[in-house]
């Protein structure tokens, strides 16, 4: 016997348990709006399961949702919003589908299906027909998709997630800046922009970020450095590259990065420099960040950077960083660095992630993007509120682990609209290195950082065969944060705020980013009225 459930996108299916949540098999969306669906799937006996699928909708990718092993899943303060706390196997990577595949008799298997408009959908009803053939036995599910005669606006959300470019090169053993090694980035970018990546990290030096104090990453740096009797020269040859590349895909943004040290801005990033015909590292770990040598250097960047900028008309859309998540204990410092960014690049936007709005009431950074559980204070008092959520946002607000429901990393869209926030960003878009960057992981089958992080906080594509990214369907889910975001926006140009707002609240206790129903249900019916007032507000 041959079992089949039509499920929504965020129902995590098990191997080991049959779904709760009863059959999902009807919804709207916009014209230009990507829709994910899911099929679950169980047979009595092992067979080669035959998948098709049939819709006059213009394209349909179809992959199988692969488990993959958590021996770490949650932080150890996390809360009980969560589907299962214990090392295991969770619903995680979507491979690509072609052809049949292998089933195991009474285990749980799920297809996920992304309905792509590669030009506008038609207003009106689309029929979507999955069928599976496993021997002689044959079961079909229909899905019905209701397209609204209206259209998402343009994303305005800045987003960010950080490219790794080291991590890319170390994995499939390229060399820093080959051919291949600029195919591969620009595969992984394209993904990423494909998912609402807007900015990207851009490494005018190799950043300093998750890294031992003493040790290196992988040299990734764009900016030439030339060392002739005490001067410094640039070649920005490399950064031409990366910022041909980036218009090419559509990014808008580039996010430079970190000048100083992390979590404290006390020593400065390694940099690489031709001296004397010799390349040779110039500033590191055992290099004072307010000392004279690296203030002469930056000095002699920025009079050579700013005009590159202007050249290449991109001042609008660079943001620079000082140094990431500093605290309290280290105020003195990052005031110092600081002080030193803002003298030199005062002109452009300085953005650093942070917790503690003092750092922000005493002038020492002029975007603060705090985290998602301390963001309270920030509200009101920063006109240009970004937020970002790590591995320690684990109480009550939105995060994409493993081990969390779907709803919860996709609520983050409805609480972005409410707060008017301008920018989200996320650290870990292909970290495949331990904690600290000590050494690399196989993504596959170690998924916390070695052991440091809980399993999904690092990374959210896997490496594919020919640097091609393979996605996971968290960054699916992910990304409709951002379609159901843009969504409101639309109905607020409609109808206004106020009335957005009553629909998105409609019976139940305003929002907050660690208050929110936590129901499926609510979630996709939430949306759904969403839709119908878009629909109401376009037919007057």
């Amino acid at each position: 016997m041959l079992k089949v459930i039509p499920l929504s996108s965020l129902v995590k299916v098990f191997s080991d348990e049959e779904p709760k949540s009863g059959p999902f098999n009807k919804l709207s969306c916009l014209r230009n709006e990507r829709v994910q669906l899911q099929v679950a799937f169980c047979a009595d006996n092992d067979c080669d399961i035959d998948v098709k699928v049939q819709s006059k909708l213009e394209q349909i990718k179809v992959y199988w949702v692969q488990e993959i092993y958590s021996k770490n899943p949650v932080h150890k303060l996390q809360d009980s919003f969560t589907l299962r706390n214990k090392s295991g196997y969770f619903p995680e990577l979507l491979r690509p589908l072609d052809g049949t595949f292998k089933a195991q008799a009474g285990k749980w298997n799920s297809i996920w299906l992304e309905v792509i408009p590669k030009t506008d959908f038609a207003a009106g009803e689309h029929s979507i027909n999955v069928s599976f053939a496993c021997g002689e036995e044959n079961q079909a599910v229909e899905f019905t998709l209701d397209v609204i005669d209206a259209k998402l606006p343009e994303q305005t959300l800045i987003n960010t997630n950080w490219l790794h470019t080291d991590c890319i090169a170390t994995h499939y053993k390229l060399d820093v800046f080959s051919e291949q090694y600029w195919e591969y980035v620009q595969n992984f970018l394209q993904t990423a922009f494909e998912h609402g990546m807007n900015m990207v990290l851009t490494p005018l030096f190799t950043p300093p970020l998750d890294t031992k104090v003493g040790a290196e990453r992988p040299t990734v740096q764009l900016v030439g450095v030339k060392v002739t009797n005490g001067e410094y020269s640039f070649d920005f040859s490399a950064l031409d590259r990366w910022i041909e590349m980036c218009d090419k895909i559509g990014i808008k943004y580039f996010e430079l990065s970190h000048l100083f040290t992390q979590w404290g801005a006390k020593k400065c990033p390694k940099i690489m420099a031709e001296v004397d015909g010799e390349c040779k590292r110039i500033f590191g770990w055992d290099t004072k960040a307010s000392g004279k040598p690296y203030r002469k250097f930056l000095a002699d960047f920025a009079a050579a950077f700013k005009p590159y900028l202007k050249a290449k008309g991109i001042e609008d859309r660079v943001y620079f960083h000082v140094s990431d998540e500093p605290f309290a204990a280290v105020a003195r410092h990052y005031r110092k660095a600081s002080n030193i960014v803002s003298e030199l690049f005062g002109e452009y936007k300085i953005m650093d992630a942070l917790s503690n709005i003092k750092f922000y009431k005493k002038g020492l950074v002029k975007l603060p993007i705090p985290a998602n559980d301390h963001i309270e204070p920030f509200i009101g008092s920063v006109p240009e509120l970004w937020t970002y959520y790590c591995c320690v946002q684990v109480k009550g607000v939105s995060n994409k682990f493993f081990s969390m429901p779907s709803q919860r990393n996709r609520v983050l869209g409805y609480q972005m609209y409410k707060y008017d926030i301008k920018g989200f960003l996320h650290w870990g878009y292909n970290f495949w290195y331990k904690q600290f960057s000590v050494g690399p992981v196989d993504p596959f089958t170690e998924t916390d950082a070695g052991g440091n992080f809980p399993s999904g906080d690092s990374f959210v594509v896997y490496p594919g065969e020919g640097g091609t990214p393979l996605v996971s369907l968290r960054y699916k889910v992910f990304y409709d944060a951002f379609q159901d975001m843009r969504a409101l926006q639309l109905l607020e140009s409609l109808i206004g705020k106020e009335k957005t707002m009553s629909i998105l609240e409609e019976d139940i206790e305003p929002i907050t980013f660690a208050k929110y129903p936590h129901s499926d249900e609510w979630q996709l019916q939430t949306r759904e009225k969403i839709n119908n007032a878009i629909k109401n507000a376009i037919s007057k």
